[in-house]
């Protein structure tokens, strides 16, 4: 990020030191971007420990717990991120949830689970930032989804979690038309299998031969290309599903 261009982004679903959303405010912050970033649950300690840590990288740090899955809760991120830091410029939706749902299993409460915060929350949460810029004196704006592949192949029992990222993928191409004439540019990155800490030993023996790269992707790897679509290099990209996952092999 250049000097003259301040920036403050909005990270979403920071719950743990080794996660992506983690690993996404601390290479922001090596760029002098100021964090504000969402944790729902999280032990106790780390929220106010990682502020500490994104703090002493020289930038400025708030949070808030909020669940992203209630109504309103959008507003309840702009109003705390513009009140703590000011206007944000960057957006990057990476909260999800998810729980397995095969075909005997789906229900209506499932898949409103999912809905409430893969589909709206995270709907809201861009056209939010893209009504607020509008009224800001920002030079650029960013927008980046996280989604998982779905339009690459199957994901046999996760039903729910497929449909609503799915349509996120949706959203973000159809979104990056109507912003682009604003400086706004919308992308969603895919960073494939990522072991973070959901992963146990069985599955990473399972996925390792996948990756011809000869390792699984890590956290930082996904962040890297995040911190560039929030550049203002990347000013060009738009409408884009990037599908960053060191050539892994499905089926």
């Amino acid at each position: 990020m250049s000097e003259q261009q301040k920036c403050v982004a909005i990270v979403t679903g920071v719950g743990n030191p080794k996660g992506i959303g983690a690993a996404v405010c601390r290479k922001l912050a090596t760029r002098g971007v100021d964090i504000f970033f969402t944790h729902w649950e999280s032990s106790s300690d780390f929220p106010d420990k990682f502020k500490l840590e994104i703090i002493d990288m020289g930038v400025q740090c708030e949070f808030i717990e909020v669940d992203l899955s209630k109504k309103g809760a959008y507003k309840t991120v702009f109003s705390e991120v513009s009140e703590k830091l000011g206007p944000p410029n960057i957006l990057i939706n990476n909260a999800a949830y998810s729980t397995d749902s095969n075909y005997m299993e789906l229900t209506e409460k499932l898949l409103d689970d999912h809905y409430y915060e893969n589909v709206r929350t995270t709907s809201l949460l861009c056209t939010e930032f893209a009504r607020q810029f509008q009224k800001s004196d920002s030079k650029y704006g960013r927008i980046i989804n996280l989604t998982s592949g779905q339009s690459l192949g199957p994901m046999p029992g996760e039903l729910a979690y497929a449909a609503t990222k799915g349509a996120i993928s949706a959203f973000t191409v159809s979104l990056s038309s109507e912003l682009a004439e604003l400086g706004i540019t919308v992308n969603a990155v895919n960073p494939g299998p990522t072991d973070t800490t959901w992963m146990t030993d069985d599955i990473r023996l399972h996925l390792l031969p996948k990756f011809k790269a000869g390792r699984i992707g890590k956290a930082e790897d996904a962040a890297n290309i995040i911190a560039f679509l929030a550049s203002e290099e990347a000013g060009w990209i738009t409408g884009q599903i990037i599908n960053s996952e060191g050539g892994f092999l499905r089926g």
